[in-house]
């Protein structure tokens, strides 16, 4: 499990947060299919597709007071498509990107196993991928957040079995259903794309303090 960092953190949140003892809530971001256009497997810049409306997003979830984490399976790297140096070229590139349109995130966490397919030291049973918990400890502790006020947006089974497992509340992107209400058997709220998943947050996050 390894994390990228942001060149430019949300300034003196990390501060505040160990100062005063508090811990944030947070939004533990999907990668391809959330943030980024699904391609399958992602191993050159060049393919990297910021998807509709998703630096607005994340704009409008900072501006909550949301602290914002990418969780993401990379089994490419673990599959001898790409190495986790071309892995981080690939994650600056989204960060500048991102930063382009003043939407930033506070850390991209990634893991580069797989139990079967991997190669070499890569080809392990890990506590990191998803939906194990290993890339939501890592964060909780480099960032100082509190799991069980955030959220986990992503478009896999795997995202929504993470929220579980952390007490976090899970929102499924899921483009081809019907969306604006829960999906048949699913007990998460079923969203179009990001933009939709933070407007879904912040209503969520404004009730639940009033209780």
């Amino acid at each position: 499990m390894h994390r990228r960092k942001n060149s430019r953190q949300n300034e003196g949140i990390e501060d505040c947060v160990s100062r005063e003892g508090k811990k944030a809530p947070a939004i533990f971001l999907d990668r391809d299919g959330t943030l980024i256009r699904d391609v399958g497997y992602l191993d050159r810049q060049d393919q990297v597709e910021i998807l509709p409306r998703v630096a607005e997003a994340i704009r409008l979830l900072r501006g909550q007071g949301f602290l914002l984490a990418v969780v993401t399976n990379q089994s490419a790297v673990a599959r001898g498509r790409l190495t986790e140096e071309e892995l981080g070229r690939i994650h600056d590139v989204l960060n500048a990107r991102l930063a382009q349109d003043d939407a930033y995130l506070d850390g991209i966490y990634y893991c580069p196993h797989h139990p079967t397919e991997g190669v070499g030291p890569y080809h392990v049973t890990c506590d990191c991928r998803k939906p194990n918990t290993g890339m939501i400890v890592k964060a909780v502790s480099d960032l100082g957040l509190d799991p069980s006020s955030s959220y986990v947006v992503g478009d896999q089974t795997s995202d929504m079995e993470l929220a579980a497992r952390i007490g976090a509340k899970g929102v499924l992107i899921a483009s081809r259903l019907v969306v604006g209400g829960d999906s048949p058997g699913s007990k998460h709220p079923v969203v179009g794309d990001l933009w939709q998943a933070a407007e879904w947050i912040v209503a969520d996050f404004k009730q639940s303090s009033r209780r």
